[in-house]
């Protein structure tokens, strides 16, 4: 497996708009993309770009059937949630996940970023939810 960079960091939050000002307000971020919501993975999203490259997803939940709700649930305040690698090809990445034995949850779907991605759970990932993310053409 050759991974790419590290493109984002999710966030898990109650509130997006609180998470913002934290991002703001205390971390000094300013470069704060629009919210939008994600119906099908059931979340609403926001990016927040780092001076480093790795961009912040806060993740709010979105509507009473959201995978966040779980997180939530044992972590009220949020937290970190997953990290998230680039692959320059998203099905050959998911095969070799596949032969190592690792539990890939789910098909490769489109992500918040537009482009296709699928989890691989922490127990396979030294405790982390991992997101493998088909590098975004142009990059």
């Amino acid at each position: 497996m050759n991974l790419g960079r590290l493109n984002h960091i999710g966030v898990a939050t109650p509130s997006i708009s609180d998470a913002i000002a934290f991002w703001r307000d205390v971390m000094g971020a300013t470069k704060i993309h629009a919210p939008f919501d994600l119906p099908a993975q059931g979340v609403k999203v926001c990016f927040v770009d780092t001076p480093s490259g790795p961009q912040i997803e806060l993740i709010e939940p979105l509507g009473a059937d959201s995978p966040i709700h779980g997180f939530l649930a044992k972590n009220p305040a949020g937290g970190q949630h997953h990290l998230c690698f680039e692959v320059p090809d998203i099905h050959t990445a998911r095969d070799e996940f596949i032969a190592m034995g690792k539990k890939v949850l789910g098909e490769p779907r489109i992500g918040a970023h537009g482009t296709l991605i699928f989890f691989v759970h922490p127990k396979d990932m030294g405790g982390m939810l991992t997101e493998i993310m088909e590098t975004p053409k142009g990059h």
